[in-house]
C-alpha cells in the first residue's frame, strides 16, 4: 500500500499580528520607495536673486532717504550763513555765526515785506483753490459713481483725457482764454485754474466705489432725503479720507505751481511765493545782487514749513484711508 504524502500547509497568522518576515519586507520597501517632494512648495530650495536681498533693498532704501533729505539740509545749513560763509564754507556746515534770525529778518523786510504778501497769496491761491477743488471733486466723483446719468461714462473718459494732460501744456492755452475775458494778469487768472483737478475726480470716483456701500445710499433715499443730503450726511463722512487725500494732493500743486503764474501774472504784488524766489534768484545772477542769494534761499526754508505742517497736521485722515480697506 502507498502511505499518504503529508504536505505541511502554512498556518495564516492571527489578525492582527504581522509576521517578523512580512514587517521587514516593509521595512525594507519604506526604505527604498524615494521620497516624493511636496506638491505645494514647488520654489522649495531655490535660492532668492542678488538684487532681492535685504541688504540691496536697504541699500536702495537708505539712497532714496538721502536723496530726499540732503537737500533740505542744505537748504537748513545755508539759511544760517551770511554771504562770506555762504560761498567759501562747506554747504552741509552751518554758519559760523548762525545768522538765521538775521536772514529771516531781513527776507521779511525786503522791498517793503513783498514776501509776506508773496506768501500769503500762495495761501489763498493753494489753501482756497485746493479745498474747493476738492469738494467739487468728491461730488463728482460721488456723482459718477452713484447716479445713474445718461452719458455718465463718456464724460468720465473726457476726464481720463484730462488726467493725462500735463498742466504745463494748459498753461499757455489757459493765459489766451484768460486775456479773453479780462483774466490775465489778476488773482482770479491763477486761482480758477487751480479748481480743476480732473485726477482728483478719479480718485473721488475710486474712494466712493469702495468706501461708500449702495444698500446705504438706497437706504437714505428710501428714508425721504435728497441727493443732496445724502451725499453730505452719508457719503461724504465716509468718503473723508479721500477728500484729505485729495486736498493734499491738489494743494501740493498749486503751492508748487510755478509755470501758470509765470505767464499769467506781471505784477509782483500778484506773485505766488515760487515766482517771487525765482526773480530773486534771476536777479541775483544777471543783475550782480548776491545778496539775494540769501533772500531766495530763506525764502525757500520758509516757503516749505507750511507743507510740512499741513502733512503733519492731516496725516491721521490719510493713514486711516489707506489702511481702512484692510480692515474687514
Amino acid at each position: 500500500m502507498t502511505q499518504p504524502t503529508l504536505t505541511s500547509t502554512p498556518t495564516p497568522a492571527p489578525s492582527g499580528r504581522t509576521s517578523a518576515a512580512a514587517l521587514g519586507a516593509q521595512v525594507g520597501a519604506g526604505k527604498s520607495a524615494p521620497m516624493e517632494r511636496p506638491k505645494d512648495r514647488p520654489n522649495a530650495g531655490r535660492s532668492r536673486p542678488a538684487w532681492m536681498s535685504r541688504s540691496v533693498v536697504n541699500v536702495v532704501l537708505i539712497i532714496a532717504v538721502a536723496y530726499a533729505l540732503l537737500p533740505q539740509l542744505w537748504l537748513v545749513m545755508a539759511a544760517t550763513k551770511d554771504l562770506g560763509d555762504l560761498f567759501g564754507t562747506n554747504g552741509f556746515a552751518p554758519g559760523t555765526g548762525f545768522n538765521l534770525d538775521e536772514n529771516l529778518r531781513y527776507l521779511v523786510q525786503a522791498q517793503d515785506g513783498i514776501y509776506l504778501r508773496w506768501l500769503a497769496n500762495t495761501v489763498l491761491y493753494a489753501g482756497g483753490g485746493a479745498l474747493a477743488a476738492s469738494v467739487l471733486c468728491v461730488m463728482a466723483g460721488y456723482a459718477f459713481d452713484k447716479l445713474e446719468v445718461p452719458g455718465r461714462e463718456a464724460v468720465f473718459g473726457l476726464v481720463l483725457v484730462g488726467v493725462m494732460i500735463p498742466s504745463t501744456a494748459l498753461a499757455l492755452p489757459t493765459y489766451l482764454l484768460a486775456s479773453k475775458v479780462g483774466l490775465a494778469n489778476t488773482f482770479l487768472g491763477v486761482f480758477i485754474p487751480g479748481l480743476v483737478f480732473p485726477f482728483g475726480v478719479y480718485l473721488a470716483r475710486i474712494f466712493s466705489a469702495s468706501y461708500v456701500p449702495d444698500a446705504v445710499i438706497g437706504a437714505s433715499r428710501v428714508d425721504g432725503a435728497g441727493e443732496l443730503r445724502t451725499f453730505w450726511s452719508v457719503a461724504f463722512p465716509m468718503m473723508r479720507p479721500g477728500f484729505v487725500t485729495i486736498l493734499l494732493f491738489q494743494f501740493t500743486a498749486i503751492w508748487n505751481s510755478f509755470f501758470l503764474p509765470l505767464v499769467m501774472l506781471s505784477d509782483a504784488r500778484l506773485y505766488p511765493v515760487n515766482l517771487g524766489l525765482y526773480v530773486w534768484n534771476t536777479t541775483a545772477m544777471s543783475q550782480g545782487k548776491p545778496e539775494d542769494y540769501l533772500l531766495a534761499i530763506t525764502g525757500s526754508l520758509v516757503a516749505i514749513v507750511p507743507l510740512v505742517l499741513l502733512f503733519l497736521a492731516l496725516q491721521r485722515f490719510w493713514r486711516a484711508g489707506m489702511t481702512a480697506g484692510a480692515i474687514d
